[in-house]
């Protein structure tokens, strides 16, 4: 038997929406630009080698907890062959749970198509007996899987704590959503945890200035999208752990004053003026445990480091 690759596109956004959207945000007091413009083909090639630095501990954390107990993972999974993978950004991190995991028909959903059928493309060379389906989608506020993936229970599957782009409330909501797409499956999630200050923002400014990279490239991409006149010189990258909200904060600094046109319209921003990019929030063991049952998920068990920077949460639907 050998697999087959299927590309499904939902609900892309119009480029009128996708401009009033980041002008709306650029207009608004304090600016910002929703995080998820970060991801075009360079921002997203850009944050897989985010994932690759020293500083920058979730990812390798996150796979040694896989690689330590992904039989023990297994044991507790609900039964289903079906793995629908989040945000698969490379689709590298479920990939190496196939065997481990059992999977025969794997989903990956994300919200960059193009680098989604490319790393789809590579799936299949490595693995050609698995059903690989890719779904471009911004699920970030609605997620609504489109009705040709079929029913029957699912292993949802978001790692790289990625839960933490989303405020409480936000989290709560989003979780919810993600219960019902299970459908009797379960919810497999990487959770990264509250930590020294140190270790947080080293890992969210690094030493060879590639998140600032990533942070940056937002504004070519918001030039593409809204016809806006942003120059990347005008603005540097900050990152700093605020302790009240317990979250990591992204910004773009202007280090000039700027003035900034599109068609139709313009905006000052003076020296120190920032946008805000992304929020990272970190959790506490606990806290999340009782998020995933507030969510509607039961039974749900977790894997953590030894140092007690990351856990992976198994929760039944």
């Amino acid at each position: 038997m050998t697999g087959s690759v299927r590309l499904i596109e939902v609900g892309r956004a119009s480029p009128d929406a996708a401009r009033t959207e980041l002008l709306a945000g650029l207009t608004a007091q304090p600016a910002a630009i929703p995080p998820k413009y970060f991801y075009d083909a360079l921002g997203s090639r850009l944050f897989a080698a985010i994932t690759a630095l020293p500083e920058y501990y979730p990812t390798r954390t996150e796979a040694a907890i896989f690689a330590g107990h992904a039989a023990d993972m297994a044991r507790h999974l609900p039964l289903t062959d079906t793995l629908v993978d989040l945000g698969a950004g490379n689709c590298e991190k479920a990939a190496s749970l196939f065997g481990a995991f059992g999977v025969k028909r794997y989903v990956a959903v994300d919200i960059s198509a193009a680098y989604l059928q490319h790393s789809l493309e590579v799936l299949r060379r490595l693995h050609p007996d698995i059903d690989l389906v890719g779904v471009g989608m911004d699920f970030a506020t609605r997620l609504a899987l489109p009705a040709e993936l079929g029913s029957g229970p699912r292993l949802m599957f978001y790692p790289g704590s990625s839960i933490g782009n989303f405020s409480p409330s936000e989290a709560l909501a989003f979780l919810r959503q993600v219960q019902g797409a299970c459908q009797g499956g379960g919810l497999l999630i990487g959770v990264d945890l509250v930590k020294p200050v140190d270790v947080l923002e080293a890992a969210y400014d690094d030493a060879l200035g590639v998140t600032a990279a990533f942070n940056r490239n937002v504004l070519s991409h918001v030039n593409a999208i809204a016809g806006t006149n942003f120059m990347l010189d005008d603005w540097r990258h900050v990152a700093f752990f605020e302790p009240v909200a317990s979250r990591i904060e992204m910004h773009l600094e202007a280090v000039r004053d700027v003035m900034l046109h599109w068609p139709a319209g313009q905006r000052r921003f003076a020296a120190g003026e920032r946008i805000h990019t992304e929020n990272s929030y970190k959790w506490r063991v606990d806290d999340f445990a009782g998020l995933l049952q507030e969510a509607g998920f039961s039974a749900s068990r977790h894997w953590i480091d030894e140092r007690g920077w990351f856990a992976v949460f198994l929760a039944q639907a």
